[in-house]
């Protein structure tokens, strides 16, 4: 009886190792074979529509430098980039922002740290049909384009005849109106507030419609090398804004300059991430170094955008 009792107790056991081992595979369903290198592989990597230019550039030098590497990009919104990154679908993003507390901890519990690094520093620019006179922002009416107050041109400048103003912003998911949305804590933006489908699409309505003010990464118009970007400048052109809320007419306006976006003269700026989830030194990491390096910052530089650690010459030229 014992011996019987023995046996039992071995088959068990036996089927108690098989089951476990079985759940244990299965909850560990992700793969972590390393099939990337620092410079070498092919990995999936989300972008933020607001920086497509640039990355352009980027990944141009990268993968010329380093011909044994190649990314799958994903050009979107950033609430789809972030939801992809979340859902381990893209093992990094460029983004406009961190992850949020809540997001992290989420992370953390399936045991993924999520690694930011700031390469960066950008400007949203408010464009405009190149026939408005009216081309200059306090920053307290901005506050009430955006809050609902201020929704008539006449209401910024009394002499304007071009009726209601007319804002449109790139996607809903769009980082550009969620930084307004943060910045002025604003739960809905009014009716007057529309998404096109692309930056593109923002540029040929703000061109057609005389009293339109379109919203959209600085990036998009301020790389003197890219043609894409010439070509946008010379359609529309762009806002000057006072610096911070209370200022008046009597004070400069500035618009979206490097050097203002350094001395954080315009108003509007935000940092730009890299963010990425490899739980190795893969090809993620390899691109972090490359940003936030010599070449990289370089680069961004050049885009018309401010590098998040390479000095910056600014030449103040005065009139005799």
């Amino acid at each position: 009886m014992k011996h019987l009792i023995s046996k039992s107790s071995i088959t068990l056991c036996l089927i108690s190792v098989v089951v476990i081992s079985v759940f244990t595979g299965c909850g560990n369903s992700k793969p972590t074979k390393q099939t990337d290198t620092y410079t070498a592989g092919r990995i999936k990597l989300g972008i933020d529509d607001s920086y497509r230019l640039m990355m352009e550039a980027q990944l141009d030098v990268f993968t010329t430098i380093y011909n044994h590497a190649s990314f799958d990009t994903i050009y979107n919104d950033e609430t789809d980039i972030i939801n992809l990154f979340l859902k381990d679908s893209i093992p990094a993003m460029i983004v406009s922002r961190p992850l949020s507390k809540q997001q992290t901890d989420a992370l953390l519990s399936q045991r993924y740290v999520a690694r930011a690094t700031i390469i960066g520093h950008d400007a949203i620019a408010l464009i405009l049909n190149k026939d408005n006179k009216t081309n200059q922002f306090l920053y307290d009416q901005v506050h009430d384009i955006f809050t609902g107050k201020i929704s008539k041109w006449k209401q910024i400048n009394p002499v304007s005849n071009l009726g209601d103003i007319n804002v449109v912003f790139d996607k809903q998911g769009s980082s550009n109106i969620r930084y307004f949305m943060d910045k002025f804590n604003l739960t809905k933006y009014p009716s007057n507030f529309g998404a096109t489908k692309s930056n593109n699409e923002i540029i040929n309505y703000v061109q057609t419609h005389k009293n339109a003010i379109g919203i959209l990464s600085v990036n998009w118009i301020s790389d003197p090398q890219d043609s894409v970007s010439n070509n946008f400048l010379s359609r529309i052109q762009v806002a000057g804004v006072t610096s911070y809320a209370g200022t008046t007419s009597a004070n400069t306006f500035y618009k979206p300059y490097q050097a203002y976006i350094v001395y954080k003269y315009y108003p509007f700026i935000r940092n730009i991430y890299f963010v990425d989830r490899q739980t190795y030194d893969g090809l993620a990491s390899g691109l972090d170094a490359f940003l936030a390096g010599d070449k990289g910052q370089r680069i961004i530089l050049r885009s018309g955008l401010v590098p998040a650690t390479a000095p910056v010459t600014i030449v103040e030229i005065k009139q005799k």
